[in-house]
């Protein structure tokens, strides 16, 4: 059994699931949804920092005296069709997909029976959206993971407790360790994300004491997955698989599994209405990012934020579409993979490697204008075989004059898509 210490819960193994699976959506989707301006940290730029930009934005187009309670009953997620949610992300080519369940805000999206009033049973949608989401996920065979924030910015036991130097724990005992059980109960996840760690030490949050439970004693133990913000100093130290920090991009392999966190728009992670197209990721980095988190051995979790009625705008999801197309080619490059002893060609980072038993890929962002891909890493043999996902039939190599070898492309210009990959079977 595990001990309620980082020292015994760092050894549990992590289930294969996660690592096999690579490609997953994050959906950030709450209160923060109604103003839509900013970014789901709007109420505390507002109301906790008091920037004039927040101040204005809610004097000119609220009434007077609006309170962030107000945006609740406006948060009404009416057009929100889980199995239609689910459909995108399966064509997404994702294999696990993360929900909110509350951010920072303390708004949960469950009936939590700890968060009276400010939840989406009693107030807003008046529906279940992590049940609903949940249920429409696993129809489609696709593994859930459920977002929780330790922290709530405004709650007042949370900032009596903050007041006496976390001695006290009221807000961890009556309202945060209630809802992780109660998530874990009530909806059997996956994965668990959490967030909002950052104030105070394991001694406050209880985490330890929490994540025993899970791995000996929950509905859960043998197959949920962590991240590791569990406490201030936690993150790329303890939990389960890394996180490190949002949009961390590691410069060589990582020794411990990792995943990285991405968004669609690059300026937020909840859903804004003055959002613009310079701002959004192209399909091309949206790939380059993945391929490069893949090779150095990363899981690629890219997030959505939904509009306050549920609704996945069309550019996120021409974008997520876009990513699915790719790997209805290329998946074989990147799901079930483990990194090769090289991961990227070091004269560039245009070629990355990924690898399976003795098959090794290497993916290529930039077609070569003379149609020739020089791989320097891979040593060729006698029974090299080169072959392009997609594409039928073998390619013409030679051993190029230093190392490696030189790949004849297919004379096609290349679809206006970013990236290729080569399999390469029979080399060193």
């Amino acid at each position: 059994r595990y001990r309620p210490d980082w020292a015994s819960l760092d050894a549990r193994p992590l289930p294969a699931w996660f690592d096999r699976a690579k490609v997953g959506v994050f959906v950030h989707w709450g209160v923060f949804s109604v103003p839509a301006w900013g970014s789901e940290w709007f109420w505390w730029h507002w109301r906790g920092e008091h920037r004039a930009a927040y101040e204005s934005f809610v004097r000119s187009r609220f009434p007077p005296g609006t309170t962030y309670a107000d945006f609740a009953p406006l948060f009404t997620a009416r057009d929100f069709q889980p199995r239609d949610w689910a459909r995108l992300f399966q064509r997404a080519g994702a294999r696990y997909v993360v929900l909110t369940t509350k951010h920072h805000e303390g708004f949960t999206n469950w009936g939590s029976s700890v968060s009276w009033n400010w939840n989406s049973l009693d107030t807003g949608p008046q529906r279940d959206l992590v049940g609903e989401l949940g249920q429409a996920l696993r129809e489609s065979n696709i593994r859930y993971g459920l977002y929780h924030s330790l922290l709530e910015w405004f709650n007042p036991l949370y900032l009596a407790d903050k007041e006496s130097g976390f001695k006290t724990q009221n807000f961890v005992l009556k309202k945060t360790m209630p809802e992780l059980y109660d998530l874990v109960l009530k909806y059997k996840p996956d994965l668990i994300w959490s967030d909002g760690d950052w104030d105070a030490p394991e001694s406050y949050w209880n985490s330890t004491s929490f994540l025993a439970w899970l791995y000996n004693d929950s509905p859960v133990k043998d197959t949920v997955v962590v991240n590791d913000r569990w406490c201030s100093n936690c993150s790329c130290r303890h939990g389960g698989y890394y996180n490190c920090a949002d949009k961390y991009k590691p410069g060589t392999l990582p020794a411990h599994k990792w995943e990285m966190c991405s968004s669609i728009d690059k300026l937020s992670w909840g859903y804004r209405s003055n959002m613009n197209i310079a701002e959004l990721m192209d399909e091309a980095s949206i790939i380059e990012e993945l391929v490069q988190t893949v090779s150095f051995g990363g899981n690629y979790l890219l997030n959505v934020g939904p509009t306050k009625e549920g609704v996945i705008v069309p550019i996120f999801q021409e974008r997520l579409l876009a990513l699915g197309k790719w790997l209805d080619t290329n998946g074989e490059a990147i799901y079930e993979t483990k990194p090769w002893r090289v991961q990227m060609e070091n004269s560039t980072d245009m070629v990355w490697y990924t690898s399976k038993g003795p098959v090794v890929y290497a993916i290529f962002l930039l077609w070569p204008q003379d149609n020739v891909v020089e791989l320097s890493s891979p040593a060729p043999s006698p029974d090299t075989q080169v072959t392009m996902l997609g594409f039928a039939g073998t390619l013409k190599w030679q051993k190029s004059p230093g190392e490696g070898l030189l790949v004849t492309l297919p004379c096609m210009p290349p679809s206006p898509q970013s990236g290729w990959a080569l399999k390469l079977e029979g080399v060193k």
